[in-house]
């Protein structure tokens, strides 16, 4: 056993303690498909969001993770739920009132409101495809529509006929007396009108596996269950999917946790193996409220890659999966930075220590260099101080700070006061509030104007730190008081950086000057 495969198997990281978890259903060798499977579920209802690229790259951790593991090919699907009825018009979309004809549609039989493909389905089906892409994930995507239509799900489809009482059974349990009374696991798709129709059944005919039912308007109808004329219902869809494709690994927001033990016996029910199961918490926005697809609240995936890098959300979305998370603008500086350090960190750790380093995980163990030399929370306030309008004016002070460095030899710099420089000015500059100094800061701000006056020692960090840090031991107990006043004074903010950092960046005669501003009454 190699030294890696021999430390991932005791490493305390969420995606090796799932893919041990997974190994263990293979402990003979390999499945006779002939590959593990990973599924993720897309419900293409409104324009793919945060939490759809967050369930595909946590399962693409717990796939590398697995492949750390073990020898056995794996393989990992992305399945769109593309036949489901539109439920609601979605509010985050151009000219809504055109969809509403539209309800109880298949999502891709409803016209693509964006006017760019052939339905809305396949519209956000190439939304999330694009972004996937984009990011590099190794996947292939299956649509409902052509899973049913095709034949490939023929089989499961007959066997639910076969069945049907035993799946009926399990359904029922976990419905109230009145939806009893009505319920079936098929949804037939009416041939003239084309909705998806929640009717009950009169017949299931196991000799022709067709379906009698009679519509809204008393018409009766026959179907087979085949081809694409008849869907099942969302939960025992689930299983049935589980069923015909083999699946042994899937992920999901906890709102299906309470449905997990339907989606197994279901899958059993069918002949298939119940799938290794993780469900993470949800995604809040910033009032506290669950993301949803169709009223967009929350930050979409392209607003996320506005201001930060792809690599910053994929950490976000490995840290603490089964905490729910708020998911607001403020939190991206912070994943950023955290980002890099963890970057910087991984080529001294020792291998246990790398595989328990976000960065793994999110590289599949071929981790960059950072070249990001100044935090981006820095030149967020370089850029507020300085008034920046491109990066171009960021990088008049990072070359001053640092010679050696260009937008060539370091990236992930360049990329950042990019990024930077566009989030300053739509999130900070809008409710930046400078403050006036207490009486007891203004003496603390005259004596460090006086004491970077008379500074002659070297423009670093660490120097100026202690120029910084011995005006205030002496007139701050405890320490917190002095800085809080260096930000909300001089950066107009309630947090900032080390301050000799930010010094040494923005420039000593820079920051005499910013003193002097504030001072005089010029910022607040």
């Amino acid at each position: 056993m190699s030294e890696l495969r021999e430390t991932a198997m005791s490493s305390k990281a969420w995606p090796f303690e799932e893919a041990r978890r997974l190994l263990k259903r293979y402990r003979q060798g390999a499945p006779e498909k002939g590959y593990v499977l990973f599924e993720t579920g897309y419900g293409p209802s409104g324009l793919p969001h945060i939490g759809t690229f967050g369930e595909v790259a946590r399962t693409t951790m717990v796939k590398r993770a697995f492949e750390a593991l073990s020898d056995i090919p794996t393989k990992l699907i992305c399945f769109s739920d593309d036949l489901d009825g539109m439920r609601k018009v979605p509010s985050n979309v151009p000219n809504p009132d055109k969809l509403e004809g539209y309800l109880q549609c298949p999502l891709t039989t409803v016209p693509d409101p964006f006017g760019e493909y052939p339905s809305f389905g396949e519209y956000n089906n190439a939304m999330l495809r694009r972004f996937l892409d984009t990011f590099g994930f190794e996947y292939e995507f299956y649509s409902a529509r052509d899973f049913y239509r095709s034949g490939q799900f023929d089989e499961i489809l007959k066997r639910a006929v076969d069945r049907y009482d035993d799946i009926m059974a399990i359904m029922l349990k976990s419905l109230r007396e009145e939806r009893q009374q009505t319920y079936s696991i098929f949804l037939p798709i009416h041939p003239e009108t084309g909705r998806v129709l929640y009717v009950p059944m009169k017949k299931v005919c196991a000799e022709t596996y067709t379906v009698t039912f009679d519509d809204e308007d008393g018409k009766e109808w026959m179907l087979p269950v085949t081809g694409g004329n008849v869907k099942l219902q969302w939960k025992p869809d689930f299983g049935a999917r589980w069923a015909a494709l083999g699946v042994d690994f899937e992920m999901y927001g906890k709102e299906h946790a309470t449905n997990e033990k339907i989606y197994d016996s279901i899958c059993r029910a069918l002949g298939g193996r119940a799938p290794e199961h993780f469900s993470y918490e949800l995604f809040l926005d910033e009032n506290g409220q669950k993301i949803s697809k169709s009223s967009g609240n929350g930050v979409s995936i392209d607003e996320w890659l506005t201001y930060a890098p792809t690599e910053s959300l994929a950490y976000f979305m490995y840290q603490k999966p089964k905490t729910a998370k708020r998911m607001h603008f403020d939190v991206i500086p912070k994943a950023y930075d955290e980002y890099h350090q963890q970057l910087r960190a991984y080529p001294g750790q020792e291998l246990k220590a790398q595989l328990n380093n976000p960065v793994w995980h999110i590289h599949g163990g071929n981790v960059p260099e950072s070249t990001l030399m100044v935090p981006f929370a820095m030149l967020l306030n370089l850029a507020s101080v300085s008034g920046a309008e491109d990066k171009e004016a960021l990088w008049g002070f990072i070359r001053r700070y640092a010679p050696e460095a260009t937008a060539e030899t370091h990236p992930d710099l360049d990329q950042a006061a990019g990024f930077a420089v566009r989030y300053f000015n739509d999130f900070v500059k809008p409710t930046r509030q400078h403050r006036a100094p207490t009486d007891q800061e203004r003496e603390a701000l005259e004596a460090l104007k006086a004491a970077l006056m008379a500074y002659d020692g070297p423009v670093e960090d660490e120097a100026l730190q202690s120029v910084v840090y011995a005006i205030g031991r002496e007139r701050f107990d405890p320490m917190r008081g002095w800085f809080t006043a260096l930000y909300e004074v001089l950066l107009g903010a309630s947090q900032g950086p080390r301050f000799g950092g930010f010094i040494a960046l923005y420039g000593v005669p820079e920051t005499i000057a910013l003193i002097e501003k504030a001072l005089a009454g010029k910022l607040a």
